[in-house]
């Protein structure tokens, strides 16, 4: 993996940071300073300021009921309140998407960016529960059924896997992880949100955890994550076995007639090759009568007649 991706895992800074390290000369591998786009490979030795960097040895996944106003990020200078500020300091711990500030629900948090890669990339498609409470109250089912066909944003076409209205607003499933996606996709078809809030994420519901608090996920609850996708692939559809040809029967016939045992000889289909001689001896026969037509004509002429040549002509001259 990259070197900064390497010290992001690691729980030293994030992968922006990482790079402004890289860049003073801060960071080694294998005792040579590391540039900009430097890969690490297993057994190599990486060093910050002359200590050793290690990935965590155990994978841990975090469930946390994130409270409004806290940002999902590592560092930030206008942040007031981080999320890892709630949760036990694990080296490599990364939150898997965001939830904005103004979001609330489940977040997970984990050391395992393999787990983290397959919940967050797209072919995955795992889906995300939120809860929505609107400024106009219940959203109709006609806004429902658009939200579900797809409304435009600036970054393209959002599509909701599901949406049902309930009390005071929506549940929506998605699949996606734009920024604001839910607030943008609301607030297109007339509903604004008052406030949001993350049911679940695959199999992983928030369930019982009150606002703040968090816990550890069992290690039958990330093999459910790791098997997690929202929707299953459609099959194809079984092909329509053509029916097979009927003899009709006549009506001086009450049997179809039995087959002869001589069955007729095919006709030898004709092949290039037979093309190719009957093309040659066409031009062999087309080449012998124009000899003998050149044959007769000299024939013809006098036996005294001298050819005209140049030398004749200039004894004439």
């Amino acid at each position: 993996m990259r070197l900064q991706q390497f010290l992001a895992r690691a729980g030293i800074t994030s992968r922006r940071k990482a790079e402004d390290l890289i860049r003073a000369g801060r960071v080694t591998i294998n005792q040579q300073v590391a540039t900009i786009g430097a890969v690490v490979q297993p057994g190599d030795i990486v060093r910050l300021d002359g200590e050793r960097v290690r990935m965590p040895q155990k994978s841990v996944v975090i469930a946390l009921h994130k409270p409004k106003g806290y940002t999902t990020t590592h560092e930030d200078e206008h942040a007031e309140k981080l999320v890892y500020e709630l949760v036990p300091k694990h080296p490599g711990l990364h939150a898997v998407g965001r939830l904005d500030k103004d979001t609330e629900g489940l977040l997970l948090l984990t050391t395992d960016g393999h787990l983290t890669q397959h919940l967050t990339h797209p072919r995955n498609q795992v889906s995300k529960l939120y809860r929505a409470w609107c400024k106009n109250g219940r959203v109709s089912k006609e806004a429902c059924q658009q939200l579900v066909q797809g409304v435009m944003l600036g970054d393209g076409l959002a599509r909701a896997l599901e949406a049902r209205p309930v009390k005071d607003g929506v549940k929506l499933v998605l699949s996606e992880g734009r920024k604001r996606e839910v607030r943008r996709m609301l607030g297109k078809v007339g509903y604004p949100v008052l406030r949001l809030v993350r049911l679940a994420v695959g199999p992983i519901e928030l369930g019982d955890l009150e606002v703040g608090e968090w816990r550890y996920l069992t290690p039958e609850e990330i093999k459910l994550l790791y098997a997690s996708t929202a929707l299953p692939r459609l099959r194809k559809p079984p092909q329509v076995q053509r029916p097979k040809a009927v003899v009709a029967k006549t009506a001086s016939a009450g049997k179809p007639k039995a087959a002869s045992s001589q069955s007729p000889r095919p006709k030898r289909a004709k092949t290039p090759e037979t093309d190719v001689r009957v093309s040659k001896s066409t031009v062999e026969s087309s080449s012998e009568r124009l000899s003998s037509r050149k044959r007769q004509s000299t024939d013809q002429r006098s036996p005294n007649r001298r050819p005209h040549t140049r030398a004749g002509r200039a004894d004439k001259t």
